[in-house]
């Protein structure tokens, strides 16, 4: 992606209009590190803005008024617009964050459509609405729409995530404010575009690209009725905190320490073709990836071995390249976190088994070539610690109880693996792990069941009808005596 793109205006209540604010955000290539679209910063003037239209949408407008047939249609349209502008998504996202295309275009673009599906799908067959027998007689119980929601994206996968929260929320009834990461806005425009043409009613949807400041102020605005959050555990704490001033309810969807247990009679050739994906997945910028692989000591010199070489034999380069397998990392900040994070390890005595530091050749872009670790305890920080780079931790065990009490000494919980000949036995160890999310011989994540994480990896649940009722409210309606079948 060589032309800059510009945009001047803000897509607020589904018109573009201009910001009131002077403030623009410049977007920087991570591979050129060069200016590629500036687009304006949206002020807390255009917050109040957005919440107002949104919340006159949903008090009077017709979109929560509207049958859900009527809204799936709508919905239907957006999903069916994000297939045809695929190709173009992935690569604003992979100019943007550093993806390499090949991925963004079935994770970031193509996923992000199958989101919008999968919830069209939940919605269709979600029951909104139940009688059942009471204890004093007859009551109905409704499922209602929550109200406003803000929902705050992150840059690593920005039409995904979107389409985790939006999904839901428009077909629940809710009207959004959508908040773009200030390195990933671009994107946004072009489903601005989508929204528009799809036919959203007035009010239904704004996206405010901006910083913390500014999303601080969206999550504590009284006009909010839900937040949904992607993001770091700490800014998951602040926005727990800022929201709770106000009872807004919130979904937290945060980090992650995943780990991927490798049991004594696994197929080596399988395990490793499926972790290596897993780990160094999006230039290791996502919070499921597989950051922490635990090997047999009886087995621990050839999987180590196979390990390395395969992240070896890694492709790294220009993000939009499709032969391009690990691409450069967001922004200078976090090449130089993952950095640190390299030396951390040595000072504190893991030894690097395959990479450490620029990829020879590429002279310019945040790169940090695909790193392993051997050697690692797990009390290292380099083990317990979000990196949110292409840096792998690799552990030894003794016996199976070991591997689990080391799988779950994390304050994370979000995802994790399991490879074994035997899968009925890899159900039961999965069984035990303190995880959202965990895969037995596979690494995928499911759109129709919930997704989210035990302790310090998040609150409440995307995707499938968990995800779906995170926007929906309980209503429980008395009803006379004798009344219906109840």
């Amino acid at each position: 992606m060589t032309e800059l793109v510009e945009h001047g205006k803000l897509y607020i209540g589904g018109e573009l209009t201009d910001p009131l604010g002077s403030d623009v955000i410049e977007v920087i290539s991570p591979h050129t590190e060069q200016v590629i679209g500036r687009v304006p910063h949206a002020s807390t003037a255009d917050v109040d803005r957005a919440v107002a239209a949104a919340r006159a949408a949903f008090d009077r407008g017709p979109w929560p008024r509207m049958t859900l047939d009527e809204r799936i249609a709508v919905v239907t349209r957006i999903k069916d617009a994000i297939l045809v502008r695929h190709e173009e998504i992935a690569r604003l996202v992979s100019s943007q964050n550093g993806s390499p295309y090949s991925w963004s275009v079935l994770a970031q673009a193509l996923g992000a459509m199958m989101v919008w599906d999968a919830a069209i799908t939940v919605a269709r067959d979600f029951p909104h609405e139940a009688e059942r027998a009471g204890v004093l007689g007859p009551i109905l119980v409704r499922r209602e729409p929550v109200g406003v929601v803000a929902a705050v994206v992150p840059w690593n996968v920005p039409q995904f995530t979107a389409a985790a929260k939006l999904g839901p929320a428009l077909l629940s009834g809710c009207t959004v404010v959508l908040k773009p990461s200030p390195e990933s806005p671009l994107d946004s425009y072009v489903l601005a575009e989508i929204a528009r043409e799809a036919g959203l009613p007035e009010g239904v949807l704004s996206i405010l690209p901006a910083d913390r400041e500014v999303s601080e102020y969206l999550v504590g605005h009284p006009g909010i009725d839900k937040v949904s959050f992607t993001g770091s555990v700490a800014a998951g704490r602040r926005v727990m905190e800022v929201a709770s001033r106000n009872l807004t309810r919130v979904t937290l969807e945060l980090g992650g320490k995943s780990a991927a247990v490798i049991l004594p009679d696994a197929d080596l050739d399988t395990a490793v073709a499926g972790i290596v994906p897993a780990a160094w997945m999006n230039n290791g910028q996502a919070c499921v990836a597989q950051t922490r692989i635990l090997a047999p000591r009886g087995r621990y010199d050839e999987i180590a071995e196979a390990l390395a070489a395969a992240a070896g034999a890694l492709v790294v380069g220009d993000p939009l390249d499709p032969a391009t397998q690990v691409g450069p990392l967001v922004a200078r900040r976090q090449r130089e976190r993952s950095l640190d994070y390299i030396r951390l390890g040595q000072e504190e005595g893991a030894k690097i088994l395959a990479g450490g530091g620029r990829p020879a050749g590429l002279d310019r872009g945040w790169y940090v070539e695909p790193t392993l670790f051997g050697g690692v305890d797990n009390t290292m920080r380099i083990a317990r610690e979000e990196i949110f780079g292409p840096v792998i931790c690799l552990l030894p065990y003794g016996d199976e109880d070991e591997a689990l009490r080391i799988a779950n000494d994390s304050d994370y919980g979000l995802s994790g693996s399991v490879w074994t000949a035997d899968v009925d036995h890899g159900i039961d160890f999965a069984r035990q792990v303190r995880t959202g999310t965990f895969n037995v011989n596979t690494f995928s994540l499911d759109m129709l069941g919930p997704f989210g994480g035990y302790k310090n990896s998040g609150l409440g649940r995307e995707f499938g009808p968990e995800g779906y009722g995170e926007y929906l409210e309980h209503k429980m309606i008395h009803l006379p005596a004798g009344h219906g079948g109840a």
